[in-house]
């Protein structure tokens, strides 16, 4: 009886043919996918390039010219007679626009991008957020920082654009009394936590989906290989958690004194 041939392990089947093309189309999306994010990350760099170069105009020719503007008001209203009192009214009312003027385009400045967070990193930049944030809304807020290595650049951006997001909207929108903000690390991962004890959130009402601000942080947490979810219950608070890897980032070496 004669026996058939085995069949060539090299031999080109339908079957061979169809998981060739198969492997080759998953890696031809993963790579799309790789230089989509890559794309993506760039256009957050491009922003944040953006806003500080805004932020530097801002202060160095808007905030100048109202400097100068207010003390030439200060100058003129000295200039007037005691029994002017109109002209000292309206004087002394456009050096306080001028004032206010001024006050509001530093913070925008800030808000577009804190020096802070170039001059003195992450922490003093969290620390600040908290200064000119929460405590002039009366949000009592813990800042709780770990032993942290240093974070700096994307990475630094990164988390405090989310703790910014987050600490906006507990502001706005919680009518919390009391939060917490949380910076860790474990095991190769950055741990932000920030938690009120406000209103909650009403999933009922938003269909359990997130604002279009933190909607945007996520996926830009994703990007950089992280997660970021929020647990809440109505009445209970809401809780927001980010994990991202360190990446590279070097660690601090600690300084004699």
């Amino acid at each position: 009886m004669q026996r058939d041939n085995p069949r060539d392990p090299n031999e080109r089947t339908p079957l061979t043919d169809l998981r060739a093309e198969y492997c080759n189309l998953v890696e031809r999306l993963e790579r799309n996918q790789q230089k989509l994010i890559q794309l993506a990350r760039s256009a957050y760099r491009m922003q944040e390039e953006e806003r500080r170069r805004l932020a530097r105009e801002l202060h160095d020719g808007i905030g100048q010219n109202l400097t100068a503007l207010k003390h030439h008001l200060a100058l003129l209203q000295q200039t007037l007679e005691p029994d002017q009192h109109e002209a000292h009214r309206r004087a002394a009312a456009a050096l306080a626009l001028a004032t206010q003027t001024l006050e509001d385009t530093r913070q925008l400045t800030r808000l577009l991008r804190p020096q802070i967070l170039d001059d003195l990193g992450l922490e003093a930049a969290l620390r600040w957020l908290v200064r000119t944030l929460a405590e002039p809304a009366g949000l009592k807020t813990v800042l709780d920082l770990g032993s942290l290595p240093e974070i700096e650049g994307e990475l630094a951006t990164l988390l405090f654009r989310v703790a910014q997001e987050a600490l906006t909207n507990v502001v706005r929108h919680a009518g919390a009394q009391h939060a917490v903000i949380r910076l860790s690390q474990r095991d190769g991962m950055l741990r932000l936590e920030i938690t009120d004890d406000g209103r909650g959130w009403e999933p009922t009402r938003s269909n359990g989906s997130l604002g279009s601000g933190l909607s945007g942080m996520k996926e830009r947490v994703k990007m950089h290989g992280g997660r970021l979810a929020v647990d809440a219950a109505p009445g209970q608070g809401c809780r927001l958690r980010v994990t991202v890897p360190l990446e590279a980032t070097p660690t601090r070496v600690a300084q004699s004194p």
